[in-house]
């Protein structure tokens, strides 16, 4: 007897017709054929069913913010920041909450179930901290919020940032931020990741830094954080976020660079909707596009995730909690259209996030979290090119969010068709 029962699943290694049997929140089974009772039956008909999304880079004090108190209209990301500190002190508790409270529900509907947000501490007030901490106790239920400690106006240029920094991690802040591209000198930045890897590693947390996030080739403060990761033995724990300078460094110097993020086991996550948007702005044509190198970057075992970055704030006026949006951008930008590439971008969503941010209750897996989707797609690369309806979400074996499917005009034998190609009837037991 179990709880919940997911029968003919699909799921994303290539196995079909799989049979998902889910007990006290945790997966049980995982084979064809499972005969037995349970207290729901979801009849997947040879759908897609995929582990949760993962977003590992966000900034969630600042989403759903657009147009206050004004609009970015160069596009940069410098006046993104600027706008940002505008906005800063128009900032209530209770506005951030509320705000960041919408997102989550949007996130949980398209199975967007693990968000890791920076969050800025140069306000002396902490009142976005305090009120995202408040948030990750809220959604702890059905949604795992990581908090980032980021100082914004960075570490070095802001007069309290390393003192701020300290206080968000004493109140709970999970992971060590930083930006070293945005402090007054190449020599600082380079100073700053000295010391933020010191202090994650002082403290026992992972570091994730806003890295090179500019068209600058010689911002090359990724080769400092490969280097100072090691020093400090931080391997498997630091992220470098962006890296979008990568896109305009000469090939000689990439192909020494990539092979030390490498060694030193950093996670490389890229931000497809905002690099291609933000990055390029001063050129006329040709126009750069931004984003990190994504298919170089797999090819020597980096793992790569992809993050969503913003929605509706100072740096981006669209977004949509959905991380298919994100896969479906990176596919085209990055020219990843083979068939096993994008499967590789699939990856980048899900399992490379997940991996990415430390989660390790997660994956269809006998004994993980009952936690998962299903989506109106035969695989993944349906998935992406569909951007499928999320038919289905489950956390922790409880359905938290179902999606009608997206239905095409009547056949001719006048049963509707459900866009992925299948006659559509209702999952039995619903």
């Amino acid at each position: 007897m179990f709880d919940l029962l997911v029968r003919n699943a699909n799921l994303p290694d290539g196995r079909t017709g799989v049979d998902i049997g889910v007990t006290g929140g945790r997966i049980a089974a995982i084979e064809p054929g499972i005969e037995a009772e349970a207290g729901r039956i979801l009849d997947a008909q040879s759908r897609l069913v995929s582990p949760p999304f993962v977003d590992p880079h966000f900034h969630m004090d600042a989403t759903l913010s657009l147009g206050i108190p004004r609009l970015n209209r160069s596009g940069t990301l410098l006046e993104g920041i600027a706008l940002w500190g505008e906005l800063k002190p128009l900032l209530t508790h209770e506005a951030v909450i509320e705000r960041a409270l919408r997102y989550c529900d949007l996130a949980v509907s398209q199975g967007l179930l693990a968000v890791r947000s920076h969050v800025d501490v140069c306000d002396d007030r902490l009142l976005a901290v305090e009120a995202l901490l408040e948030v990750k106790r809220l959604v702890k239920p059905y949604l795992d919020l990581q908090l980032v400690a980021f100082p914004q106006d960075g570490l070095y240029r802001s007069r309290n940032g390393e003192a701020n920094l300290f206080r968000a991690l004493d109140l709970g802040v999970d992971v060590v931020g930083g930006i070293p591209h945005f402090e007054r000198t190449m020599a600082e930045g380079a100073a700053s990741v000295r010391r933020l890897c010191e202090i994650a590693a002082d403290r026992g947390l992972p570091v994730d830094l806003h890295c090179d996030e500019t068209d600058d080739p010689m911002s090359r403060h990724i080769e400092t954080l490969a280097a100072e990761t090691m020093r400090t033995g931080l391997q498997g724990r630091v992220v470098g976020s962006h890296l979008t300078s990568m896109h305009s460094m000469d090939n000689y110097y990439v192909s020494k660079l990539i092979p030390l993020i490498a060694e030193a086991r950093i996670h490389a996550v890229p931000n497809p909707l905002i690099n291609i948007t933000l990055q390029g702005r001063h050129d006329t044509y040709p126009k750069r596009r931004g984003m990190t190198r994504v298919p170089e970057l797999m090819a020597a075992g980096v793992n790569v995730a992809l993050g969503q970055d913003c929605t509706m704030d100072p740096w981006y006026s669209l977004g949509s909690a959905d991380m298919l949006d994100v896969a479906h951008m990176a596919v085209h930008v990055g020219q990843m259209t083979s068939l096993a590439a994008m499967r590789q971008v699939f990856d980048a969503v899900t399992v490379n996030s997940a991996r990415a941010i430390g989660l390790d209750d997660y994956g269809l897996e006998v004994g993980r979290s009952a936690s998962f989707v299903i989506l109106q797609a035969r695989d993944p690369i349906e998935a992406i090119r569909l951007r499928a309806t999320r038919l289905t979400v489950v956390r922790s074996g409880k359905v938290i969010a179902e999606t009608p499917p997206r239905l095409s005009t009547l056949s001719l034998e006048g049963r509707p068709q459900s866009l992925d190609g299948s006659t559509y009837a209702p999952p039995a037991g619903t």
